[in-house]
């Protein structure tokens, strides 16, 4: 069994543009993502990481325009312990909808021990 880890982050975002959902303040690994669209229609979302600051498009992308129908969830898990997506201490996680406040996006994973 895959330990997903602890709940990260959560949001909606009310905006078209891409948004930071996470920002690492010490290494993190994202076990997890669900991405729910609550809109009436059909969406597309994109999620993106940028290990060095908050660049969010093409060359960042992980999922870039995806397609989700009304009323659906994508999860994205993964494959083993500590096959996740690293993200370094100021890294981030960015997000983005088609149409705003369709999809909520939601995180899971863990975080480095504090020294």
């Amino acid at each position: 069994m895959n330990d997903i880890g602890s709940y990260l982050a959560q949001a909606r975002p009310g905006v078209t543009s891409a948004t930071t959902a996470i920002t690492a303040t010490m290494r993190t690994e994202i076990k997890k993502i669900v991405v729910c669209n609550v809109g009436g229609g059909a969406g597309a979302y994109s999620i993106y990481h940028d290990d060095d600051g908050t660049t969010y498009d093409q060359t960042t992308a992980l999922f870039y325009s995806k397609s989700l129908a009304a009323n659906t969830t994508d999860i994205i898990n993964a494959e083993d312990y500590g096959g996740g997506i690293s993200v370094s201490a100021g890294g981030a996680i960015g997000i983005q909808s088609a149409t705003a406040s369709a999809m909520t996006f939601t995180f899971y994973g863990t975080t480095q021990r504090a020294r």
